[in-house]
């Protein structure tokens, strides 16, 4: 196995890492990453086939040693569906997927719709940043909605994540981790007092179903309930944000414009050219020789979604953005049992604002160069100066 050193926090990594995962899965379906001391898994077939390897999984073998500070933030991924194998994950999954129907999902169409001219109504004059008006307000309001959370609570639902999801990125501090953990603690407290409400005062809303659902005579348990509802507003917006941002900066950048009758291949295309989410994890649950490795169990393996998603193998010119190609499965919401519960939520919300964006802002043009911001796995732009 080829051995390479790359620093995930290196700003020119940073701005462009597809370089590296190119000279990467050059070298094979597995490489060694110095600097993150695991094997990672480069090509399509690879990461595709680790994903849905039920050899793998996300919990690890032996118990995380878990500093004291840290406790509160581990303690609600202790509940989370995200880090967690059969029986618990299926049974989660189920009594999740139970309220989050497509149905329900499909329904959001016209409100996302509505609020996408909104928010264009309330686009400033001159340059702007097109984050906090328009990729940010679209998924952290339409999920609040979701799950019926007030939506004036929604700028402190995105500090709140956003302090949490450092917990994932390269080269987080002890002042990283002191502020996920208080954010954790203060979400916890703010969506233990709202299930309660909820419980007293049932509405038409996501919390109000999953205190319902019920999967063989079980209910989620209060912790389990809050850690979900927390997942669901961390994961649903997070990713999303960086997808509505990363799709935006590659149209403007390439001229292409969205609209409804191309934006289903359009926008899998850009998921499949620069994704919001570059890297995940799988544990190894048994003694096994993967793609010419020999994985003991407990070893820890990267799988890298955006080298995977730029396969050769698998997509002609695979650097190349082409907004008719066919659809074709990517790596981008993952595979196998954990594949994205949000997905569908994801691609509606992209493929509906996307096109009602350029048609109302048919002049929308980059105010200056856009950067990566250092977030790595996450990838997504430090901000979007525009202008209508």
């Amino acid at each position: 196995m080829q051995s390479f050193s790359q620093s995930p926090t290196d700003p020119v990594f940073v701005q462009d890492p597809y370089p590296f995962y190119a000279r990467a899965r050059a070298a094979g379906d597995l490489v060694w990453w110095e600097d993150y001391k695991m094997p990672m898994a480069t090509s399509f077939a690879a990461v595709n086939g680790i994903l849905r390897d039920r050899r793998f999984g996300r919990e690890p073998v032996t118990p995380r040693d878990i500093p004291d500070h840290l406790a509160p933030f581990y303690a609600v991924e202790a509940h989370s569906m995200l880090e967690l194998e059969a029986p618990r994950h299926t049974r989660l999954r189920s009594l999740v997927l139970r309220a989050f129907t497509s149905r329900r999902i499909a329904g959001l169409a016209p409100e996302v719709e509505t609020l996408a001219h909104e928010l264009i109504d309330a686009f400033p004059e001159g340059d702007f940043d097109l984050l906090p008006a328009f990729a940010t307000r679209i998924p952290v309001i339409i999920i609040a909605r979701l799950l019926g959370v007030p939506e004036r609570m929604a700028d402190q639902l995105l500090v709140w994540s956003n302090a949490m999801v450092g917990m994932y990125m390269a080269g987080r501090t002890r002042a990283t981790e002191d502020a996920a953990v208080a954010a954790t603690e203060a979400f916890v407290s703010f969506m233990r007092a709202y299930v309660e409400d909820r419980r007293a005062d049932p509405r038409d809303d996501l919390i109000t179903q999953l205190i319902a659902a019920e999967e063989d005579g079980e209910r989620l348990s209060a912790d389990e309930l809050i850690t979900t509802c927390i997942l669901l507003l961390n994961a649903g917006h997070e990713a999303t944000v960086h997808s509505v941002a990363n799709a935006v900066k590659l149209l403007l950048e390439t001229g292409v414009r969205p609209t409804t009758k191309n934006a289903d291949t359009l926008v899998e295309e850009t998921l499949r050219v620069d994704p919001p989410l570059h890297m995940f994890t799988r544990y190894a649950y048994e003694d096994m020789e993967v793609f010419g490795h020999a994985f003991k169990r407990g070893d820890e393996v990267g799988l890298l979604l955006a080298s995977a998603n730029r396969d050769p193998d698998m997509w002609p010119d695979p650097d190349q953005f082409d907004p008719l190609r066919p659809i074709k499965q990517n790596t981008s919401f993952g595979a196998g049992v954990h594949f994205c519960v949000g997905a569908p939520l994801a691609r509606l919300e992209l493929v509906t604002a996307l096109p009602i964006l350029f048609d109302r802002c048919p002049d929308l043009t980059l105010a200056e160069p856009p950067e990566y911001a250092d977030v790595y796995h996450f990838h997504g732009v430090k901000r979007l100066m525009v202008r209508t």
